[in-house]
């Protein structure tokens, strides 16, 4: 693993609720992300495996065929401990800047607060006349269908986004990033160790998307098997057959340092979805 210990360090300048830091390795900017403290009382676990969660998430995204933000697990020592990191590399530059979603939401209708509610989305999306309309709908759905396979608990308007290029004026959806809210971070080893079938087939399906609908988050795996939106429908249709399970579970088994029950945990979980999708996709297609 990479250390980052003596990386170069700069004034950070990114959002979110993580604990992180600005470092300059190999001449490349990153995000590095480090364990969260855990905020929830009762719980016996000392930190967030956040760190597991961002670069698995988002490798997933890239073995589909997505253009993802660069992950890299490593080291990061801290008043003489060494911590588990996962660095970030900034896909911005000069030419190049981020505008997340939440900034085009604000520029729409000023007498609604957008928020999660699905329609209100997809109501800025249809309304915006920057946006390639049609573009922006595949790819949000077609990333709302990965999100559901590794039980991404936290894609919210501000997790997401379009790149701007400053000199041809071009905009286009951004590489996917923050990924650390998905495949249950809040739970350690000694949890997962007594997890049974049933239970973990009930985490597999009882997954929520912060997406609301009619105010009420949306049921990844319900949502999906119902089948009532097509332009869900179709994004199954155009990705489920990039998704290459063996893959991913190759991906998974050769990452050196996550314990071999959190492993086995990813892809049994995965698993329970992809077979999901998989029956899904066979009545649809």
């Amino acid at each position: 693993m990479i250390d980052f210990t003596n990386a170069i360090e700069e004034l950070n300048n990114y959002r979110g609720s993580e604990k992180k830091k600005t470092l300059i390795y190999n001449n490349k900017k990153y995000l590095v992300k480090f364990p969260d403290p855990i905020r929830e009382k009762n719980k016996k676990i000392s930190y967030i495996n956040n760190a597991f969660s961002e670069y698995v998430g988002s490798n997933i995204f890239r073995i589909v065929g997505f253009k993802t933000q660069n992950t890299i697990l490593g080291k990061y020592e801290y008043k003489g401990k060494e911590k588990i990191v996962c660095a970030c590399e900034d896909f911005t530059d000069d030419e190049k800047i981020l505008y997340e979603f939440e900034n085009l939401a604000l520029s729409t209708n000023p007498d609604k607060k957008i928020e999660t509610e699905l329609s209100d989305i997809m109501e800025v999306i249809e309304e915006s006349k920057m946006l390639d309309i049609k573009e922006t709908k595949q790819k949000f759905w077609e990333m709302f269908i990965i999100d559901s396979l590794i039980g991404n608990t936290d894609r919210h308007n501000g997790n997401w986004g379009f790149i701007l290029n400053k000199n041809t004026g071009k905009i286009t959806f951004s590489p996917i990033y923050d990924c650390g809210s998905c495949l249950n971070p809040m739970l350690e080893d000694e949890e997962i160790e007594k997890i049974n079938n049933t239970e973990l087939k009930n985490l597999a399906i009882n997954c929520y998307s912060c997406l609301k609908e009619n105010g009420k988050k949306i049921n990844y795996m319900s949502y999906i098997k119902q089948k009532e939106n097509k332009e869900c429908n179709i994004a199954i249709k155009r990705i489920f057959t990039n998704i290459n399970i063996d893959e991913i579970n190759n991906f998974i088994s050769n990452i050196e340092c996550i314990s071999l029950v959190r492993k086995e945990f990813y892809k049994n979980i995965i698993g329970q979805r992809y077979d999901i999708l998989n029956q899904v996709y066979n009545t649809i297609k």
